[in-house]
């Protein structure tokens, strides 16, 4: 089971392991998806010497590093917790650490950890107004099955997208959210890459009406999983 695999090389700290190439391949789309200017060597760089390579007279953003470094414990508490209730105090966390020591963190307004005081959209479109968003997202999960199939692990994902419940952070979180539940219940997990974000967001658009172009997209990213997984020697 790739759960027990992941979990067992993230305690021996494997490099050159699936669980070394997950953390570092999903954090570097996932926060690229986002807007992080950091590149794949330099994601790569940061996990494998906990330093930063920076090119002669090339900025770096600090909070695209901090966030770099939270998203690999954000993976790591998926795996360690993959099997846990999904339920808001869950939720709640995974934001807390991804946004941790940001500058978003030291904004009165911004609320790390905890549901968003300001309005906010997502790809122009609106949002769940903050006085509603914890009442949609304790619905949310009350109607998400406790054997969710493929099918339900992305339409929680896009119903999560659309409730928006963060200030900030809500895509990485969403998507830290379908790993675990692909490792919970023995899903191929998948990771969207840069090259398939207009994909995804279209499908996230689009979802419930034409549910297929969301579906399409994060298969066509679980079969490029499936080759990484074939890879490293992991039969699924």
């Amino acid at each position: 089971m790739l759960l027990d695999i992941l979990r067992e090389q993230k305690r021996m700290q494997l490099k050159g392991s699936i669980y070394h190439r997950t953390q570092i391949d999903m954090t570097y789309n996932s926060n690229h998806i986002e807007g992080s200017r950091l590149t794949h060597e330099q994601t790569r760089y940061i996990y494998e010497t906990n330093t930063i390579g920076i090119a002669d007279g090339e900025g770096v953003n600090v909070d695209d590093i901090v966030e770099t470094v939270n998203h690999f414990r954000c993976i790591d508490m998926i795996i360690d917790r993959a099997t846990d209730p999904l339920d808001e105090a869950f939720v709640k966390e995974l934001h807390r650490m991804l946004k941790s020591g940001t500058s978003d963190s030291r904004k009165d307004w911004f609320c790390v950890g905890e549901y968003k005081k300001l309005p906010n959209e997502v790809g122009g479109m609106e949002t769940v107004p903050p006085q509603e968003v914890q009442q949609a997202v304790a619905k949310l999960i009350a109607e998400y099955p406790e054997q969710p199939t493929f099918h339900d692990i992305l339409d929680f994902h896009q119903r999560f997208e659309a409730i928006h419940p963060f200030q900030d952070g809500n895509g990485r979180v969403g998507r830290l959210i379908m790993f675990k539940e692909c490792l919970a219940h023995n899903i191929v997990p998948f990771i969207i890459s840069d090259d398939l974000k207009f994909f995804y967001y279209r499908g996230l658009r689009e979802w419930p009406a034409i549910p297929g172009y969301l579906t399409d997209t994060c298969l066509t990213a679980q079969d490029r999983y499936k080759v990484l997984l074939q890879h490293f020697g992991i039969e699924y």
